[in-house]
């Protein structure tokens, strides 16, 4: 009975049911209403707006008005108590947790991090920047030879950059030499633009006036992180310009390998491949494809005579290509001899 009442019922002393209403009114008329008459609404019992009968238990009494008035303002009070305390300690908490992560906004009241969800997105905001920024722009792209749309895509912001003469650089893989549209555009951006190469870089990474960077927050870059805190913009900046002076200028060649009969790209493959990477990571860290990629590692094995994997890591090891390049290396070395040769039974 209770649990159906509960379903048939469910309001509170200040919105009482039609029936309720009716019967409660009544009682409060008469003095008194009959058990029989109120068994339509046993909310009104629940609810204590009518009790028994001390004298009769066959009869209800009403609970006076103002008595039920007084009980739900103190109800109303108490409760509203309750949701401030609650407030207080949300903001303590909040605050609490914040002072963990220090300030959360740049000295200009900006917002440190902010999340781009979205290309439209993302290009409005390095639009914002560029038409902000005043000196100076780093890059860091990713990748082998630049499409034409990716190069194109960012023309107006690069153009408009250079009508201001702000100076601009960027890090590219040195597969990217091998792209005319990569030229064509540092060509078409003259003095302004200045660009070097490297056998592989980190993830793409924009930087205007070292005030604001922008990073991917997606592998299919989506999404986007815009930085503004300086402590975070300063470590990028730092990686950049350590990656500048390793790098290879684009109107210098590259470097010999010293080795006869391998190439520069090559010679990094087995340096990967001599730290264990699989052939896709090799080919993503690159910038090439996996099929480029392994018609070099076949090459490399040709080359150093080597007829299995196994054997091509050792190769790699004493021919001195799984590290970095070495003084002794200045000179052509000698390949070891293929499988077959005189040298080699």
């Amino acid at each position: 009975m209770a649990g159906h009442t509960t379903e048939a019922h469910p309001h509170g002393a200040d919105r009482l049911c039609d029936a309720g209403d009716r019967v409660y009114s009544r009682a409060v008329r008469r003095g008194r209403v009959s058990r029989q008459d109120a068994e339509s609404v046993p909310c009104l019992v629940e609810l204590a707006l009518l009790h028994p009968d001390p004298d009769d238990m066959g009869w209800l009494v009403p609970t006076s008005p103002q008595e039920v008035m007084t009980r739900l303002l103190r109800e109303m009070h108490e409760h509203v108590v309750a949701t401030q305390s609650r407030m207080g300690e949300a903001v303590s908490a909040f605050e609490w947790y914040a002072a963990l992560g220090g300030d959360a906004r740049s000295p200009a009241g900006a917002v440190a991090i902010r999340v781009l969800d979205g290309l439209p997105r993302i290009r409005a905001a390095m639009d914002e920047a560029t038409e902000a920024c005043t000196s100076e722009v780093l890059a860091v792209q990713p990748g082998g030879i630049r499409r034409e749309d990716e190069l194109s895509e960012g023309l107006h912001r690069a153009l408009a950059l250079r009508r201001r003469g702000v100076r601009m650089r960027d890090l590219y893989t040195h597969v990217a030499r091998h792209g005319q549209g990569l030229r064509n555009y540092m060509e078409l951006m003259e003095e302004a633009a200045e660009a070097r190469t490297l056998d592989e870089v980190t993830e793409r990474l924009i930087v205007f006036d070292r005030t604001v960077a922008f990073i991917p927050a997606s592998p299919d870059r989506t999404m986007a992180l815009e930085l503004r805190h300086p402590a975070l913009v300063s470590y990028l900046v730092t990686v950049f310009e350590r990656l500048w002076r390793l790098a290879i200028p684009l109107t210098a060649p590259l470097p010999d390998t010293g080795i006869e009969g391998i190439t520069h790209r090559e010679r990094s493959i087995a340096a990967l491949l001599a730290e264990g990477h699989q052939d896709a990571v090799v080919a993503e860290r690159l910038g090439i494809s996996v099929r480029t990629c392994r018609a070099h590692i076949a090459r490399l094995s040709e080359t150093l005579g080597a007829a299995s994997r196994t054997q091509l890591g050792v190769r790699i090891a004493q021919a001195g290509l799984d590290g970095p390049p070495r003084a002794a290396e200045l000179q052509p070395l000698t390949v070891p001899n293929r499988p077959g040769s005189p040298s080699d039974r």
